[in-house]
């Protein structure tokens, strides 16, 4: 698969995850309403967020910094011959 290379539809793609987030997040609190439900939504995404800025922050940073990764596969690939030909 090939970068993307256009800012525009770089933008296009943040706003679009944007809005899948807040869509599912109102579909699932009107179907389901109650504060525990809604914090519960909270922990899970700020979760997955945290998660997030470890594998393509604290992994290229720290754990390998001479190595650029493309994405979790490929790290996971990168991770799995290294193990293997120890």
């Amino acid at each position: 698969m090939r970068d993307l290379q256009s800012t525009r539809a770089m933008w296009l793609k943040g706003w679009l995850f944007v809005l899948i987030g807040l869509m599912s997040a109102a579909i699932l609190l009107f179907e389901n309403w109650s504060w525990r439900t809604a914090l519960l939504l909270v922990l899970c995404v700020w979760g997955f967020c945290r998660a997030y800025y470890f594998a393509f922050y604290v992994i290229e940073r720290w754990v390998e910094p001479g190595y650029k990764f493309s994405g979790l596969a490929h790290f996971l690939s990168y991770w799995w011959r290294r193990r293997r030909g120890k």
